[in-house]
């Protein structure tokens, strides 16, 4: 028998399954990628309290410890001394490059050493994965003992913006999908007649969906489209509540307008056309809606 409900087509659920598969999809990527972006960021640290350890064994410093590493900015480090130290440039810029060189993500980044205190740069450089623009200065000349911190800047690439891009690139793919679901949701049509039989029986009353039109004892009596669709709903559920709400969308939401005294003239219709079997009739369930019953 024909259900007038209100379901999703298969292409409506189609897509209904694969934004649901595909959301899980960037869920299950997006933790994969922030579990990588951790693992990295924490070897990342690793090798710089190895260019910090270097750096004081460089200035006869064997005992002092590194501090822990500093994180100051998303992609921007702080390394910082226990005690004062002193430097050459040149071994600043190959110790650093020779253990970057270990971080894929690092080939791009500016160094500043940095005076405590005072905040004032006593140093730095840039290195870039294109050698002719690295800026490297003031080589050969021993930096006096001080307090020093180092900050390095890497650039903005590598593993943030492989995340970040993979999760925003999804986003205008999902509204899409999100869109065509939506747009693809069927119309709430109800058949001209039952899908399985043109007629319908309903005590001594033979109702002709097709024709739209009630059979009794060789009599017609002849009903509108509007009708036809309000009394197919009751007759696919007989002695069964049906919400006014469902019958108003159902019988007027394609068109709309849904006009509440529209569905109670319709129904005051029917009562009177269905008056010729006093076995049959439309009662009204307070509070919740419609129900036709039928007296065997």
């Amino acid at each position: 028998m024909f259900d007038s409900r209100n379901l999703l087509s298969g292409k409506g659920k189609y897509l209904l399954g694969s934004i649901l598969i595909l959301f899980t999809s960037v869920i299950c990527v997006a933790f994969r990628m922030q579990d990588r972006d951790d693992f990295d960021s924490s070897r990342r640290e690793v090798l710089l309290r190895k260019i910090g350890d270097e750096l004081l064994l460089q200035s006869g410093d064997s005992t002092s410890r590194v501090l822990p590493v500093k994180k100051i900015a998303e992609n921007e480090y702080q390394i910082r001394f226990e005690n004062e130290l002193t430097f050459l440039p040149d071994s600043l810029v190959n110790t650093t490059q020779r253990l970057l060189a270990k971080d894929p993500f690092a080939s791009d980044y500016v160094v500043n050493v940095v005076t405590c205190g005072t905040d004032s740069i006593a140093y730095g450089y840039a290195i870039s994965k294109n050698k002719k623009d690295d800026i490297v200065a003031c080589i050969g000349r021993k930096q006096p003992s001080a307090c020093y911190t180092i900050n390095i800047k890497f650039k903005s690439t590598g593993i943030n913006i492989a995340k970040n891009g993979y999760l925003l690139g999804s986003l205008p793919f999902l509204a899409f999908v999100g869109f065509l679901f939506f747009r693809s949701k069927p119309r709430r049509v109800l058949p001209e007649g039952n899908q399985h039989t043109d007629t319908i029986t309903l005590g001594s009353v033979l109702f002709d969906v097709k024709d739209r039109k009630l059979i009794i004892n060789g009599n017609t009596i002849d009903l509108t489209r509007t009708e036809t669709r309000v009394l197919l709903i009751f007759a696919l559920s007989p002695n069964e509540t049906i919400e006014r709400n469902r019958l108003q969308k159902e019988i007027w939401e394609d068109a709309g307008v849904i006009v509440g005294r529209s569905l109670d003239m319709f129904i005051s219709k029917l009562r009177k056309k269905l008056e010729v079997d006093s076995n049959i009739k439309i009662v009204v369930i307070r509070g919740k809606g419609y129900k036709l019953e039928i007296n065997a």
